[in-house]
């Protein structure tokens, strides 16, 4: 397997739609692809170090449909200017992948015109499957040949043909040559005869032994495809089915069966490393799929924490919608810019960028072993394992926070690196959390030692940004760092409805974090109780009256709140 895939996160182009280009190609060059560069900064927000690129070579149509696989769709660009965008993403740090087309081509692809023009007398007669010259086609050509699918305006190749092979090897020589690519996503693989893909990997491999090969799979026994002479991965349209099914059904045990069959040990595909999916160019949005908007994060976080390798279809992280028609997959793949409304409301973006910064920064989220821990409708607790860290992932589908106990060993304290920060503690193999609504936490397993503070102030970029203005807004800094210095910053004014009781987080005058996790009446004076808990250090739980959790108490000659609510977006 390629050594840099399992710290990898893809972003997903379909370039013909990115770009707005014209359905059919009118010859004329455009230079539409160049808009990429422009979205690098979006792509490294969100922890992208990888690329795939849908079909970028010169076609008649949709891409797929290829006339000639040494030259970029003059719809897109040329060769001279897909080199400098390649350039420059190799720059960022960003791979590129692109779509290999290998199975079929379109009916301007030039050996198939040669066909047309000299009939029985063309050279070229042997490089499609089942041509015949006792029949006629679809189109009325004085021939018959194979169409993918049933579809005439995609020619079969004949794959047995050495010269097609050597013909379609040696574009990806140039690719590799002239664009430096890291790899190939090869097109309807299960049509695709194997003895092409072992020679493709000899020479990919030879060439590069870095180069990645996956292969669009949609059912069967993924092991036929990826395995140590053919492909290094294909697509996991079964957990991406299992992904949106278990969040629509509220039924959590259904991804936990196919992650379980798939990756635990034992495990079908162990040692393979799948190209995982919400949505991509030929199926529904995410944003479409999911009934409750609500579950879009528990989908993405189940996309970035299971084994395997996370993509994501440009503008599915703004949650864009989008449905394929019988005629028409238009509106899976249009044209988007990056300033969006919808990308200046979403909150997905920040928490793609997190997931992709834990799941770089512990070994056990990018390439640990699996297992189930805890499994129920709405719930769902696995983790994954090397042999010196466990990570833990924790999901509740439910419209209110839930409390788990499940099963734990090897350590004394869970903390969440994903939320805020909350430590659990481990006694008698067992640990008790408490899960967001329609949330999910990431549990690091340790003994003690592991310094929250320190782990995000190591994060970069927004991920860096976001999660330590959640787990430590810039108030609570103000706290921690007058507590080393001996001195008290002066607190913020109430906002009306603060000192009313009320579930949520809250910061008390030392800068100590807790949540109070239910309002209760003391059945001896029927006055309103607090229960609340320690975020930061014991995880301990405590309760006092309502009036005197909401004093004020003085502090170094002044008086200040006891205890202030902290607003959900701090």
């Amino acid at each position: 397997m390629s050594q840099w895939i399992n710290n990898s996160v893809f972003y997903h182009i379909y370039p013909l739609g990115f770009c707005g280009c014209p359905e059919f190609n009118d010859g004329n060059t455009e230079y539409r692809l160049d808009k990429l560069k422009d979205w690098i900064p979006h792509l490294k927000e969100m922890g992208i170090n990888a690329l795939y690129l849908g079909p970028v070579f010169q076609s008649l149509k949709h891409g797929y449909d290829t006339s000639d696989y040494y030259r970029i769709d003059c719809r897109l660009g040329d060769n001279e200017s897909f080199k400098r965008i390649c350039k420059e993403l190799h720059d960022n740090g960003i791979r590129i992948v692109l779509d290999g087309v290998f199975n079929h081509v379109g009916r301007d692809f030039w050996a198939f015109k040669d066909v047309q023009k000299y009939g029985s007398n063309s050279q070229y007669c042997g490089w499609f499957q089942n041509l015949s010259f006792n029949g006629r086609s679809p189109f009325d050509d004085p021939f018959w040949y194979e169409g993918w699918s049933g579809h005439y305006d995609l020619v079969k190749l004949n794959l047995s043909n050495q010269a097609v092979v050597d013909h379609l090897i040696g574009a990806v020589s140039m690719w590799i040559d002239e664009f430096g690519i890291d790899g190939l996503r090869l097109d309807a693989a299960d049509c695709i005869e194997p003895n092409f893909f072992r020679a493709l990997r000899r020479f990919c491999k030879g060439k590069d032994p870095d180069f990645w090969l996956m292969g669009e799979i949609i059912h069967g026994d993924y092991n036929r495809w990826a395995n140590p002479e053919m492909m290094d991965s294909v697509t996991n349209y079964e957990c991406y089915k299992g992904i949106y099914s278990s969040h629509n059904d509220r039924n959590y045990f259904e991804i936990a069966h196919s992650l379980q069959r798939q990756f635990a040990n034992g495990g079908i595909y162990q040692n393979l490393y799948l190209y995982n999916f919400l949505d991509n160019h030929d199926v529904n949005r995410i944003g479409s799929t999911l009934r409750n908007p609500a579950h879009m994060k528990n989908a993405y976080t189940v996309l970035f924490t299971m084994p395997g390798v996370p993509s994501i279809y440009y503008g599915s992280e703004w949650a864009i919608e989008g449905t394929r028609t019988r005629d028409s997959d238009q509106m899976l793949r249009p044209c988007l810019e990056l300033n969006t409304p919808l990308a200046k409301t979403s909150s997905l973006v920040p928490h793609i960028g997190m997931l992709s910064a834990l799941r770089k920064s512990f070994p056990a989220l990018n390439s640990g072993a699996y297992e189930n821990v805890l499994i129920r409708n709405e719930q769902l607790v696995f983790k994954r394992t090397t042999g010196s860290q466990t990570v833990l992932v924790a999901l509740n589908l439910t419209d209110s926070e839930y409390w788990l106990d499940f099963p734990i060993s090897g350590g004394t304290m869970l903390t969440d690196v994903l939320v805020d920060g909350s430590e659990y503690r481990v006694e008698n193999n067992h640990s008790n959390i408490m899960i967001p609504a329609n949330g999910a936490r990431i549990l690091l397993l340790h003994n003690g030692e592991f310094d929250y503070r320190g782990f995000k102030e190591k994060l970069t970029g927004l991920a860096q940004q976001k999660a330590v203005e959640k787990a430590y807004t810039k108030e609570q800094q103000a706290v921690a760092d007058a507590q080393e210095n001996q001195i008290l910053p002066e607190q913020p004014a109430p906002k009306k409805d603060e000192r009313r009781p009320k579930l949520g987080k809250y910061r008390s005058w030392d800068g100590s974090m807790f949540a109070v996790i239910a309002l209760a009446t003391n059945t001896d004076d029927h006055e309103q109780a607090i229960i609340y808990k320690e975020l930061f250090n014991n995880g301990l739980i405590f309760t006092c009256n309502a009036k005197g959790f909401l004093e004020d108490i003085e502090v170094d000659g002044r008086m200040v709140h006891k205890f202030d609510y902290v607003d959900s977006e701090d």
